[in-house]
């Protein structure tokens, strides 16, 4: 189980899952709601402006000026009786007056009543009361009739609006919106119909549209009060392309006729004395200290409903938790397989941008058509697995690098020791060597007379004298490119073509000179060793070699706590027997030719012309049963012939 979490794919996969577990753990909580609502903001600020006519919603809008010009506040019912008269003279589908008139203000109040109860499009407004407030009623003369609308506006944490309000119901009466009601007259003069989804009869459904009802956890809400009927608003057409007119111009007769004629009409405050202002995402975060006025916002909800019945745009939809999950989860382990595929730093950081860039063009692209899919939480995904799969990858390859070098890093060279790990994916599993068939040269090597050497020194002395025979000769291994797979006593085992794996002929041949210049370096070494050992009074020293080159097993044996590599198989046991043989006949010549190296038939014909060798004859080996064609090697020949003494 250890060593199938090490491997570097599961790593990654198990650290993705890990990070889209707390990113959908975070979202679930409610922690991101704050931030995801804030780039949706973003995604409606960043829609292209649509190509479509101008919207049916006329504003009157009531600024500081006028309220100025009429000297109170509110205004008096006689001027706002003047208005609704002016506007639906001028030939208005719907009126909408968004302003409270629950009690009189004179004077005209009697004037104000009389065009209220004339004018069957003028719709009035309220407040629906809540826990700890009373609401404001509407005008008396509309009490009782189906030509009132509350304005009661859904605000979001942190004062956004970005859901619109249909119905409300006290669990008695089923109260409609100041904008549903005046889309509802607009449609109707228009044939539209009006009716409930044939699939879900509380639905609404506008000519060809469904208004699906918002729940809780639409989009990026978790756990909204969802009470009423309530909808997203997609802001499709900003405040400055409604028509609007200004107090003092309407009663100026400043205007042209068209300007209401077939339109919604919307009386309202557009006043800063006056508060009645909400942040929405066109200017919340946009660097546009102003709000968005009441009567703006009403005639944005309107619009809306309008767009849907007669163009058939159809509210921002969302999708289902699971596939936002799931959505989450694709891009979180996109981000960990990239840091898997990638690896470096560079093309990491580009690669992530990318991704980034990749998934915000695509998310606003689904917005833009109107669904409205996740982009913080698989971004995170993206960005955090990509970091947690690089340093986990990171900290898996520090531990396996650590164990490879423990194997080999003692005793090879440092180009070699980089060129296995490089190639670690071809020869290791889970940390450890994955057994391989292979052909490799392998050297023996074993001190004459060692045992009575041992007899004559004291122990110190004679551990110095053995140290200063390994300190000059081990390092000759890795230097021509072996690995020392054993030190038994004063035996040597070096394998030449370990532990990757040689593929062609050529580098098998290569093994094999390298085999034998490490033998001839032994003994050049011992010279001069020997010349030294001779000045300080002790034993001289004499080197058996055995050179082989065949097939063999290669891996590691051992458990967790101590492991060793190494290589298994005919050729190696031939090899040690080639070493000792007729061991007791080799006199070394301890200042020329310290060494007695013998080669296989095998090794010698991947040499061709490179070193003196000398045919001594087909024996049969201890515990073999076939014959062996046996050379020695002498050095190096320059003149580019060999003699092989046959």
């Amino acid at each position: 189980m250890r060593a199938r979490l090490r491997s570097p794919l599961l790593v990654a996969a198990a650290a993705s899952c890990l990070v889209f577990l707390a990113i959908f753990g975070l979202r679930v909580s409610g922690a991101l709601q704050g931030l995801e609502l804030a780039v949706y903001d973003w995604h409606i600020r960043l829609r292209p402006a649509a190509h479509r006519p101008a919207p049916p919603v006329t504003l009157v809008q009531i600024t500081d000026a006028d309220i100025q010009q009429v000297g109170t506040w509110p205004l008096p019912d006689a001027v706002l009786a003047e208005v609704l008269e002016a506007v639906s003279r001028a030939g208005a589908v719907a009126i909408g007056l968004d302003i409270y008139r629950d009690i009189p203000v004179s004077p005209g109040h009697e004037r104000f009543s009389a065009v209220l109860r004339e004018h069957s499009q003028i719709i009035g407004s309220m407040m629906l009361p809540q826990a700890g407030r009373p609401g404001v009623a509407p005008p008396p003369a509309l009490k009782g009739s189906d030509r009132v609308g509350f304005t009661d506006v859904v605000v979001d944490p942190g004062g956004t609006v970005r859901r619109g309000l249909l119905l409300m119901d006290d669990g008695q009466n089923i109260f409609y919106s100041l904008p549903l009601r005046l889309a509802l007259l607009y449609l109707e003069a228009h044939g539209v119909p009006v009716q409930g989804d044939p699939d879900h009869a509380a639905h609404i459904r506008l000519g060809r549209t469904t208004i699906v009802p918002f729940e809780p956890n639409d989009g990026a809400y978790v756990r909204a009060d969802a009470g009423g009927y309530q909808f997203l608003l997609d802001y499709g057409d900003p405040p400055e392309t409604f028509a609007s007119i200004t107090l003092d111009e309407l009663r100026a007769r400043r205007f042209d006729p068209g300007l209401f004629k077939d339109k919604i009409v919307l009386v309202g405050v557009a006043a800063d004395s006056v508060k009645d202002s909400f942040d929405t995402p066109l200017n919340r975060g946009a660097g546009k200290p102003q709000g968005t006025y009441g009567v703006a916002l009403v005639g944005q909800v309107t619009n809306q409903l309008v767009r849907a019945g007669i163009a058939g745009d159809a509210p921002t939809a969302v999708t289902s938790d699971l596939n936002e999950a799931l959505w989450i989860l694709l891009w979180t382990l996109l981000g960990g397989a990239a840091a898997y595929a990638l690896r470096t730093a560079s093309r990491l950081v580009l690669g992530t941008l990318a991704g980034l860039a990749l998934l915000a063009v695509a998310v606003q692209g689904m917005f833009v058509v109107g669904l409205w899919l996740p982009l913080l939480p698989p971004a995170l995904g993206w960005v955090l697995a990509a970091g947690l799969v690089t340093g986990s990858l990171l900290t898996v390859e520090k531990t396996e690098r650590a164990q490879l070098m423990a194997l080999f890093s003692s005793h090879v060279s440092a180009p070699l020791a980089e060129a296995i790990w490089q190639e670690r994916e071809l020869f290791m599993n889970g940390g450890r060597p994955r057994p391989q068939r292979l052909t490799a040269t392998v050297l023996f090597s074993d001190i004459v007379g060692f045992t009575s050497v041992s007899e004559k020194l004291e122990p110190q002395s004679l551990m110095d004298w053995f140290y200063g025979f390994m300190e000059v000769t081990t390092p000759l291994a890795s230097e021509h490119g072996g690995l020392i797979l054993q030190l038994v006593g004063d035996a040597i085992m070096a394998v030449f073509g370990v532990p990757v794996a040689r593929t062609s002929e050529k580098d098998i041949a290569r093994d094999a000179v390298n085999a034998v210049s490490c033998a001839l370096a032994i003994q050049e070494r011992l010279i001069a060793l020997n010349r030294s050992l001779e000045q300080r009074r002790l034993p001289l020293i004499g080197v058996r070699i055995g050179i082989l080159t065949g097939p063999m097993v290669a891996g590691s044996l051992g458990s967790a706590r101590r492991r060793e590599y190494n290589v298994h198989g005919d050729t190696v046991n031939t090899a040690a027997r080639l070493e000792s043989f007729d061991r007791d006949s080799f006199a070394p010549d301890y200042f020329a030719a310290p060494c007695r190296i013998l080669l296989g038939e095998s090794t010698l014909r991947l040499l061709g012309d490179v070193f003196q060798t000398e045919f001594l004859g087909e024996f049969q080996l201890k515990g073999k049963t076939h014959v062996l064609r046996i050379y020695r090697v002498y050095g190096r020949n320059e003149a580019g012939s060999r003699s092989d003494g046959e």
